[in-house]
């Protein structure tokens, strides 16, 4: 299972709000953190190849949050990633925050 863990601070609130309408994802409370899951078990890592832009969505194979979908300024939205699970950055830009399993 690949993982993304944010605070739960009200400042994250719209990634989490994001994570939770996106049907593909799982998010659930760990201690102080949300967890935004995707069951990726047994599937290969796509090819990271070009960044998405506005309005993607996660896919089985890859966690995709909106940037302009949470309403998060950039401060925010370059701060909120608190921590992985068997996942790996390949896109966190202005336009999106793309996982794949590692």
């Amino acid at each position: 299972m690949s993982a993304l863990f944010v605070l739960d601070v009200p400042e994250n609130e719209g990634v989490v709000r994001v994570a939770e309408q996106d049907a593909v994802l799982q998010v659930d409370k760990v201690g102080p953190y949300f967890r935004i899951a995707l069951d990726d078990h047994d599937r290969p890592a796509p090819d990271p190849g070009e960044a998405v832009g506005a309005g993607h969505t996660s896919t089985a194979q890859q966690i995709v949050i909106d940037r302009r979908a949470t309403g998060c300024r950039h401060a925010v939205w370059y701060s909120a990633v608190a921590g992985l699970q068997d996942a790996r950055i390949v896109q966190h830009d202005k336009n999106a925050l793309r996982l794949v399993h590692r």
